[in-house]
């Protein structure tokens, strides 16, 4: 069944049922149940996917024809990775909050926003996309104000506000993007067929990039985060950072330059330096961090400052690098976070200096948790090595200094990432870390195909890089042609 309807429909009934759900055992179950019965459902858009430039699985309706709006979506090469991302998460992100009591109330919130999150990465039409992204930033919240740290209403507040005032100033240009189209709609390809003069697409520019890079986030436009993801529950982090900072990435490739492409051609060099400047700000700050959480925090910035930067080199290396690195940053993070989430549950601390000898007790997650840290790295036959390979080269296209700073990533990374690692798990055993108990049921069954997915991309990544392929030459070769 290839309904796209029914794959974004789905959630959102899982979450309604849910939200009724008062058992927490029941309340899990049923929500894996439906997480699995979405993931069983992307299956036939992946094979009966062909991997060229169009949209596919296309479905329409007239959603409000007296103001122009249709619930238009579809998929194409650039939006079926976040596609297949978001349903092969969100069981995994399910499944690790099994240690935790939670009820229905938190299922239905990850559910509804797995709903927002499909919407976003499938919609042809802005308002539609603007209806998704709006979807996503509430049960977020929710879930981070109800089930967050103590200083999680402050945290809260401040992200809150950063979003909002981000979705505020995209919702103005699509409005007033939306005025210019002569047959008064909101649809993608109306968007990309406007001629603006340069005035009007810079000032589109900004509007668009303030709220793409406030979601990713992009220095510094971080702020909100390092906070918000030490503050969060862990399935919350673990969406915030595996899924929704992806909302702003594709919004990059999807929206601002291919709408505002003189735009991109005035500022997207700034654009470029910011996001240059946060790959070694996000691991200097990580190096010296000491709770392990702020540190993974940090790196994520680092991280996807680099996928950013290959975007605004905006060639077909640096672009396939950022696809296939949405995917695997996604990947990796959740399994970082999930390990350092059962540290921290176990010994009731997220310092470094109170953990070591963990390896000794626990030799499985000693294990998983390499491997997830080698991938993070970038160690040549995991997943993170191809797309930051890709991103690098096509840095070095747009310059070389560019992918000199951008390759500290790899260098500082594996510091920062290796010394966590050596802290956390190596060296003597402590009172607290003595009798630490190893994974266990969904726990070793989470991190053991998060530790497959490392391993199995780094080793054939060719079929994730040839779904977005030819979609994405086709994007570059199009924006391009308009600013020569």
């Amino acid at each position: 069944m290839d309904n796209l309807f029914i794959l974004l429909l789905l959630p959102v009934l899982g979450a309604i049922a849910l939200a009724f759900v008062k058992q927490a055992k029941a309340a899990r179950q049923l929500a894996l149940l439906v997480s699995l019965v979405s993931l069983g459902l992307t299956i036939p858009f992946l094979s009966g996917f062909v991997p060229d430039d169009s949209i596919q699985f296309e479905q329409q309706f007239a959603w409000i024809p007296a103001l122009g709006i249709h619930f238009h979506i579809g998929i194409d090469g650039i939006s079926l990775p976040l596609v297949l991302l978001t349903n092969g998460l969100v069981p995994l992100i399910i499944l690790s909050a099994f240690s935790y009591d939670y009820k229905g109330g938190f299922y239905a919130l990850v559910l509804f926003m797995q709903a927002g999150l499909l919407l976003v990465f499938t919609a042809l039409d802005a308002f539609a996309f603007y209806v998704g992204w709006e979807i996503a930033l509430i049960p977020i919240y929710f879930i981070c104000a109800l089930w967050g740290g103590e200083n999680r209403i402050r945290v809260n507040l401040k992200f809150f506000i950063y979003t909002f005032l981000g979705s505020l100033l995209m919702l103005i240009a699509i409005i007033y993007l939306h005025l210019q189209v002569p047959s008064g709609d909101y649809e993608l390809t109306s968007f990309y067929q406007l001629a603006l003069d340069s005035s009007t697409q810079r000032w589109i520019f900004w509007a668009f990039f303030l709220a793409f890079a406030i979601k990713m986030p992009i220095f510094p436009f971080h702020t909100w985060q390092p906070d918000t993801y030490t503050e969060a529950p862990t399935a919350g982090t673990m969406l915030l950072a595996g899924i929704m900072l992806k909302m702003g990435v594709y919004g990059l490739i999807r929206w601002l330059i291919p709408v505002a492409p003189l735009g991109f051609a005035a500022y997207g060099h700034l654009a470029l330096v910011l996001c240059i400047i946060g790959v070694v700000y996000g691991s200097i700050i990580a190096f010296k961090q000491q709770d392990v959480k702020r540190l993974v925090a940090y790196s994520s910035i680092a991280h996807v400052g680099l996928i950013g930067a290959g975007i605004f080199a905006w060639n077909v290396q640096g672009v396939q690098g950022a696809m296939i690195q949405m995917v695997n940053h996604g990947i990796s993070v959740v399994g970082l976070f999930f390990v350092l989430d059962i540290v921290t549950r176990r010994l009731g601390t997220r310092e470094m200096s109170d953990m070591g000898g963990i390896a000794k007790a626990a030799p499985a997650l000693a294990i998983l948790f390499l491997v997830i840290v080698m991938g993070a790295v970038g160690l040549p036959l995991t997943n993170g090595f191809v797309g930051e390979f890709l991103l690098l080269m096509g840095i070095y296209q747009y310059g070389i200094w560019y992918s000199v700073f951008g390759g500290l990533t790899l260098i500082l990374g594996a510091v920062y990432l290796l010394r966590m690692y050596q802290k956390v798990m190596l060296g003597d055993a402590n009172a607290k870390t003595s009798d630490f108990a190893d994974v266990r049921g969904t726990e070793w069954l989470v991190l053991a195909i998060i530790a497959v997915l490392v391993i199995g991309i780094g080793i054939y990544p060719k079929p994730l890089l040839h779904i977005s392929e030819a979609a994405v030459t086709e994007l570059i070769g199009k924006v391009s042609l308009i600013n020569n």
